[in-house]
Order: C-alpha cells, then structure tokens, then sequence
C-alpha cells in the first residue's frame, strides 16, 4: 500500500473514531436492549459505555450490538498481494495478513465488540491466532463447517463429535462459546435421523464442556422454523441470513415468533448482501469511500430496529469499517424518510447485482 493511501486511512480512522466517540457519549452511553439502566455493566464481557449490548437469547449472555463475522472479503484491497481463488480471498499465514487481524480484532476490543464467529477451518485458525492472549476480552462462534452436516461423511454422531475434536487440536482451543453446526440449505436433504445425530453432538459438546452453548446455522428458513419447534432446547443460538431489505412476519407462520417464543439467540449474516450493496470496493481509495461507509451505517441502523436480533456480523477489513459500525450503533436508530430512501435504493442496486452464487439471499426478504 503507498504512502498516501496510508495517510488517507490514517487521517480518516481519526475522523470516525473521534465521531464514533462523541456521538456515543452523547447519545448512547450503555443501552442496555431490554434491561435496566442500572444493569450491572461488570458482568458484560469487554463492556463500553459507547457499545450498546443485547441479551442472546437463553445464553443470557450480553453481546455486542455488532459482531464481528469471520468472513473478509475484499481484504486484499487493504494489504494487497496474491489473491487465492475462491471466496476466502487470502493466504491465512502471510504476515500482512495476520497484522491486519489482529489489528481489526483489537479495533473491535476498544469498542466494545465482544463476539467473533469463525464459520471454516481457515478463520478458525486465523482468529484463534489473533485472540491468543486476549481470549477473555471475545465470545467465540465456532463451525468448522467442512467437517460438519453438510457432508454425508459428517452425518453421524461420531464424526460430528470427531471433526470438532480435530478442529479443536489444530486451533489450539480448549472450549468455544457457541458451536453451531452448519446444515444444507434445503431441509428436504437432511433426514430426521441426520439431525437427530446432529443434536446428539451438540449435546455431548455441551455436557463435555467444549461449547458452553450451541445451535445451528442455515440458509433454510422453514427448516430452522422446524428445528427450533422440535427440538427447542437444544436450539441456544442460531445464524440467518439477515440484510436491509429482510422484514419480519408478524404472526405464528414466520421464524421470528419460533425464534421470541423459545428465547433464542440470533445472528445475521450478510448485513451487507455480500458487498453488492456499496458502488465501491471497500478501497480507502475508492471515490465512493464516504457514500459507502453512509450506507453501511444505514444498514446497521435498520438491522437493528428488530429488537429479536441479537447482533448483524459484519466481516469488516479494516479499523476504519470497525469505527463505522461502531458509530452506526451510535447513531439514532429509526431512519428518517430521506435515509429510508437512501438504503432502499442501495439494496435494490444489491438485488440487481447480486452474483449468481447469492441469489438465493432473496428468500430471506422475510422472516
């Protein structure tokens, strides 16, 4: 990266730190979503008073408003170098790349965000490693997902309970705090035996010991709906997709009652509808920066107007994007009718370029 890219990043990281900042001592100081102001704040992991923090279902535990999402695409457009085919993007074990990591999760650290979810071997690896030392200031996701019910050798209760042994070994870890399993996408592939096993692991990981909760994760709404109502206390937390353009159902038929009725837990992944809903490429260069940074703000502040969900993850690349979600949680929650506007005409522009392979992010407009 040159010289003057890096000046520019440094002198707007200032900027929107120092706003983050003031707006959140202003305007927020502790929200505490659906407890008292008086909430004792030393029983929350990481807490700061510019953070706001939501209740995660049964877990009681209180996370961050905004999370941190394993994923970090376009991460090569912060430290440059050799792509490597496919969604992950980056070499994990080059040093620029772990500099960055690690300098993202501490950004997260100093405000306030305190849950991180890793959803494959090569972001499991690479946070384990970036939270070594640290490991009490962050809630851990974990899904080693290569090694889970996705695929038929991962099916039965013995090679679920293996593949998270061995993932286990190989980051280094002792426990995580959530262990969800990732499912197909259409339930129909999935028979009541295959689940059953499923839930069996997730019991055992709990009883051990090696996940203090646990839960699953899909792109199948109907089937989360169902396996939720069937087996709903093993159900603590659960990951959807979630965007700006998502509403929620508001009678027995959507997966938001199941989800309010049984106390459960719930991440959104991809807030951002996969990057399709910004005009650049999240470059601190790009001529787009501050329109972008707008409507990723934007799109936090709607997410969080649905007060079930417990955290949007957001797969950010930079300290810069740590500091403007940050500031979204900062920022009045209720969009105005220009602002309202504004985001719908981003996530249209999403929908119309949303890549092949993200097409299906359309059936989740609602929940």
């Amino acid at each position: 990266m040159s010289d003057r890219l890096t000046r520019r990043q440094f002198v707007r990281d200032g900027a929107v730190a120092a706003a983050a900042l003031a707006t959140g001592l202003t305007a927020t100081k502790a929200i505490l979503a659906g407890n008292p102001r008086d909430e004792d704040t030393s029983k929350i992991l990481n807490y700061s008073p510019d953070m706001e923090y939501r209740r995660c279902g049964r877990t009681d535990l209180m996370v961050s408003a905004v999370a941190l999402g394993g994923h970090w695409k376009r991460v090569d457009r912060m430290i440059g170098g050799e792509q490597v085919p496919g969604w992950m993007t980056m070499k994990i074990h080059r040093p620029e790349f772990q500099e960055n990591r690690a300098d993202v999760l501490s950004r997260c650290i100093e405000r306030g965000i305190n849950y991180v979810d890793a959803c494959c071997r090569e972001e499991i690896l690479a946070y384990s490693k970036a939270l070594a030392g640290r490991r009490d200031r962050m809630f851990f996701g974990y899904s080693w997902h290569i090694s889970e019910s996705r695929f038929p050798e991962f099916r039965s209760t013995k090679s679920l309970q293996d593949g998270f042994d061995a993932g286990m070994r190989e980051a280094g870890l002792k426990y995580v705090d959530l262990w969800r399993i990732s499912l197909l996408t259409e339930s129909s592939r999935h028979s009541e035996a295959e689940i059953e096993q499923a839930v069996a692991a997730l019991d055992w990981a709990k009883k051990t010991g090696r996940a203090r909760f646990v839960g699953f994760s899909s792109h199948d709404r109907p089937h989360l709906k169902k396996l939720i109502e069937t087996y709903p206390e093993h159900m603590d937390v659960i990951l959807t997709p979630y965007t700006a353009k998502t509403k929620v159902v508001m009678d027995e038929s959507g997966l938001w009652a199941a989800i309010r009725k049984h106390d459960v837990g719930w991440f959104g992944i991809k807030p951002f509808a996969s990057n399709s809903i910004f005009k650049g490429n999240s470059s601190p260069d790009s001529p787009t920066f501050d329109e972008d940074n707008r409507i990723a703000r934007l799109a936090i502040r709607y997410i969080l107007c649905n007060r079930a969900i417990t955290a949007p993850m957001t797969g950010v690349i930079s300290k810069q994007q740590v500091d403007n979600v940050a500031l979204a949680v900062a920022e009045r929650r209720q969009l105005d009718l220009e602002e309202k506007a504004e985001l719908d005409r981003a996530m249209d522009r999403a929908w119309a370029n949303l890549p092949r392979e993200y097409q299906w992010l359309k059936r989740w407009e609602y929940v």
